[in-house]
């Protein structure tokens, strides 16, 4: 069965792992927050608390965008398996920081280098993809490993929510950093090459079929893929959809507790959830990507659901319909996120992916805004999540309006692909 699939197992499952453990060292201190002990231990008390609480996340994802875009450059030379090697290497150093943090200025630091470190997430896995697969499989490969990036947050969940119960907050960043020492890092050593052709474990049939119409693919593109308006396109999208993913995912555990007054237990659960709806609409949008060929058009549906999810959540007075709600909406982003990434490779070529992929993660700049806007609304707003929730809304209904343009482009490809093949 993996005689000439080998390659599912020598990169999407390093690269699997590889954003399970990150996201969790990410997204993990959406539920580490909720922790009366963390918030007393680091002073976030006060007023301007959810403010202070919001700017973590902002502090990270400015180091992290800004960084994706120099690891960028990096992977395009030195290689990605290298690149991942130093990067997870660095993510190991701040969890342990995170958890020998006693101050707020120590922690805000110890985010600062993981937004550093965790910013060769994209670049990596998209010069990985281009490298290993054909470019006719990119919707599967990039859903095989989009699964880690929300598997790890619901799995996360309810396994920092123990940690913390059972020990302390510090013991859950002392775990993550013992997961990435011993699992992350082997994983890059032992499975993965920068190429195909470099592995021993690959055979020719398998190489054959991994190069299929490659040359012809590549002249075809004659641009960069910065001239390419459909990029921008993609780009402004994702600015949209990481404003809400990070909204959204660093405040539902919070809201569940102080809006919805969920205990732990069940906080932890839906929160959980979540990220397995986004699984679902992944693995969905990989599917339905490869059968019509129309993933802008999946992106306008996608932002249009999630803008109704956080429609419902806002307008229902159902606890429970309010929280399923908002795990649902952040559900729909996973969709985007996986037409996001592989578009990203579809517009860019194997020797410019780590650059086009590098400058995309950029976009996660407007997702550390909005933690730290909808902490400072929620102080302005006495606690209320109402005002944070319509302006999401709003973004939804922008990146689905942005996404709206690349459609008429989109429906003559795919056009011209079915006569094409009338004509074969």
């Amino acid at each position: 069965m993996f005689t000439n699939n080998k390659r599912w197992i020598y990169v999407a499952v390093p690269i699997f792992f590889f954003w399970f453990f990150g996201q969790i060292d990410k997204l993990g201190i959406s539920i580490i927050q909720t922790d009366p002990g963390f918030l007393k231990d680091l002073g976030l008390t006060g007023a301007d608390h959810n403010a202070k609480i919001g700017f973590l996340t902002f502090i990270f994802t400015v180091s992290y965008a800004i960084s994706n875009i120099f690891w960028g450059f990096v992977i395009d030379k030195l290689g990605a398996r290298k690149t991942a090697f130093i990067g997870i290497t660095i993510w190991t150093i701040t969890m342990i920081m995170g958890g020998l943090a006693d101050s707020y200025g120590t922690f805000m630091t110890s985010r600062i280098l993981l937004g550093i470190g965790e910013g060769i997430m994209i670049p990596v896995c998209g010069k990985l993809i281009s490298n290993w697969f054909n470019r006719k499989e990119i919707g599967r490969a990039q859903a095989s490993w989009i699964s880690g990036n929300y598997l790890g947050p619901a799995i996360g969940a309810l396994a920092l929510s123990a940690i913390i119960a059972s020990l302390h907050w510090h013991a859950a960043f002392f775990f993550l950093a013992f997961c990435n020492l011993l699992i992350n890092i082997p994983l890059f050593i032992f499975l993965t090459r920068e190429t195909p052709e470099q592995h021993p474990g690959i055979s020719e049939k398998e190489l054959k079929m991994i190069r299929e119409n490659d040359s012809a693919e590549s002249e075809t593109i004659k641009q960069g893929f910065t001239q390419d308006f459909r990029y921008w396109v993609v780009f402004v999208g994702n600015l949209m959809a990481s404003f809400i993913f990070y909204g959204i995912s660093i405040w539902l555990p919070t809201y569940l507790i102080q809006a919805k007054h969920f205990e732990r237990e069940t906080m932890a659960g839906i929160t959980s959830f979540a990220f397995i709806f986004a699984l679902g609409f992944v693995l969905i949008s990989g599917f339905l990507s490869d059968k019509t060929k129309r993933p802008n058009l999946l992106a306008v549906i996608w932002f249009g659901l999630c803008a109704s999810f956080l429609w419902i959540a806002a307008s229902s007075n159902s606890a429970l319909l309010a929280g399923v709600c908002m795990a649902l909406a952040i559900g729909t982003l996973g969709g985007i996120f996986h037409v996001t990434n592989m578009l990203t490779v579809k517009y860019s070529t194997p020797k410019t992916a780590g650059r086009a992929a590098g400058l995309m993660g950029f976009t996660n700049i407007l997702g550390g805004f909005s933690s730290y806007i909808m902490g400072w609304m929620r102080d302005l707003a006495h606690g209320d999540f109402l005002p944070s929730i319509i302006m999401l809304i709003v973004v939804a209904l922008i990146g689905m309006v942005v996404y709206m343009l690349s459609l008429r482009k989109e429906s003559i490809e795919v056009a011209e692909i079915k006569t094409n093949q009338v004509i074969l």
